[in-house]
């Protein structure tokens, strides 16, 4: 296929983005370097709208923005009743974890689960997450990237060189405040770049959405019949509900990226108010993103035709550089490149959090004595964005994301299982730290049996959910308690004081 010319005028309007985030990251450099409680938790500060839009930002990552519409695109939306999810998810949330993390007034998720079970608990997860995220952030880096530059003369060397360095700088800059308020500013561009391709795609459409609407009932492409077989797991809608919906209780209550931001308001109420924000940007995904795909659907049936042995994965940067004007298609490639950016600086600022939190200051603390929490945080966050760059420019020399396909079954398996450890400590009186750590292993080597059937990533995550807490809680009651106090760390203790 052959490659379109990117252009001078999207150049600078992706240029002027990029400069646009080193300088937000720069005005909040100042307030970001008094403490730790400055530079992970922003002083408490951030109003409960903001913080919600960051959590929206944060959870949207660019392959969402690129995958949804190529799913929609290829097949329907069954899997935008994943996105349903975050109406019963919410109000659990709210009613039940957002409690705990704001009266133990924690800046990483894992430190309930020392309170609650055990330093090793909090440790094993901490550092899962610090691994699984160094890989995250590469690959939300390199995904867009090779997909723009397949239909594109970019060079993918140079702009996710430039993508990574810049996430790092302004992290390394502004902390998580300036983290957040970049968030803001991307969620808008990539939520305007989003409804220029719907509204430029249907307009240029005869017909405009009533052409859609027909051709999308015509040829299947919202729900059909086939959604609800048992005979193909994959697309069973069911499954795909519970299984997001497991996917996302691991996100929202063991990921420290999106757990921080719960500390950045200034109180419970104003953090409730934020996820009801983030909750309502959720569903708005649905028609925003899935409607993307099936309008590039039938923009490809009635007004062009895609290259032949087309690779449908760079649909959308191959429509945008294709049909909308110069500088409108900047806009939008930035929007891509927003979407990664906000989980990539979120993930770089959530990574140093857990490596000062629940390693340096709880097992070193008379160590590095010489350097401030928030310059360690800096050079960790250095660290870990230099060895992603290397891995993202690694898979771009190679042209293939084989290794990171392994690496994210390998990791992703260990994600889901300690959401599962945040519920049974939360919801269960009798868990202890020998019993769910017991469980977490048994449900891994679970989950990776049932993920070597290659029968949905979905099933993987429900059993891997389901295993941790039915093993952690039945192996818990081999061993004694130990009569560890566990007031106010759980549902039927919340309103108790817990001692230091």
């Amino acid at each position: 296929m052959e490659k379109v010319g990117f252009g001078l005028t999207n150049w600078i309007v992706v240029v002027l983005y990029l400069v646009g985030m080193l300088l937000v990251g720069a005005y909040f450099t100042k307030r970001s370097s008094k403490d730790t409680d400055a530079f992970f938790k922003a002083g408490g500060k951030i109003p409960a709208w903001a913080a919600g839009i960051s959590i929206f930002a944060t959870t949207l990552s660019s392959i969402t923005f690129m995958s949804v519409p190529e799913r929609a695109f290829l097949s329907d939306w069954s899997y935008a009743i994943g996105s349903l999810v975050i109406i019963p998810i919410i109000p659990i949330l709210n009613h039940f974890y957002v409690p705990f993390f704001r009266k133990l007034k924690v800046t990483t998720a894992y430190e309930y689960l020392e309170a609650r079970f055990s330093p090793l608990i909090r440790a094993l997860s901490s550092l899962l997450f610090m691994i699984y995220h160094i890989g995250r952030v590469a690959v939300v880096t390199y995904l867009p990237v090779l997909a723009v530059a397949s239909v594109t003369d970019i060079n993918p060397l140079l702009v996710a060189a430039c993508v990574g360095i810049m996430c790092i700088i302004y992290t390394f800059l502004g902390g998580i405040e300036g983290v957040i308020w970049s968030d803001v500013i991307q969620a808008f561009v990539l939520i305007g770049g989003a409804l220029l391709i719907i509204f430029i795609g249907a307009f240029s459409i005869d017909g405009n959405f009533a052409t859609v609407a027909h051709t999308a009932a015509s040829n299947h492409k919202i729900l059909s019949g086939a959604d609800f077989k048992l005979s193909d797991l994959a697309n069973f809608v069911p499954l795909i509900f519970v299984g997001q919906f497991v996917n996302s209780l691991y996100q929202y209550t063991g990921s420290q990226d999106v757990v921080q931001r719960y500390q950045t308001t200034k109180s419970l109420k104003e953090t409730i108010k934020s996820l009801w924000t983030t909750g309502f940007l959720g569903i708005l995904t649905i028609p925003l993103f899935f409607g993307m795909g099936t309008i590039l659907y039938t923009f490809y049936q009635n007004v062009a035709t895609l290259p032949k042995d087309f690779n449908t994965s760079a649909i959308v940067p191959y429509f945008v550089i294709t049909q909308l004007p110069a500088g409108i298609a900047g806009f939008v490639i930035a929007g891509i490149f927003a979407a990664a950016q906000s989980t990539i600086a979120s993930s770089l600022n959530s990574i140093s959090a857990c490596f000062v939190t629940d390693f340096k200051q709880r097992f070193f603390n008379d160590k590095f004595t010489k350097v401030s929490d928030v310059s360690l945080a800096r050079i960790v966050i250095i660290v870990a964005g230099v060895i992603s760059t290397a891995i993202t420019i690694y898979f771009t020399l190679g042209n293939t994301s084989d290794t990171w396909n392994v690496f994210l079954t390998v990791s992703g398996l260990f994600g889901v299982p300690v959401a599962g450890l945040f519920a049974l400590g939360i919801f269960t009186k009798r868990a202890n730290a020998r019993g769910v750590l017991l469980g977490f292993v048994l449900s891994v080597v679970l989950a990776f049996y049932i993920d070597s059937l290659q029968i949905s990533s979905l099933l993987v995550a429900t059993v891997s959910f389901t295993a941790a807490v039915v093993f952690g809680y039945f192996a818990s009651l081999l061993f004694p308690n130990n009569n560890k106090d566990n007031r106010g760390l759980t549902i039927y203790t919340l309103k108790d004081k817990v001692d230091d």
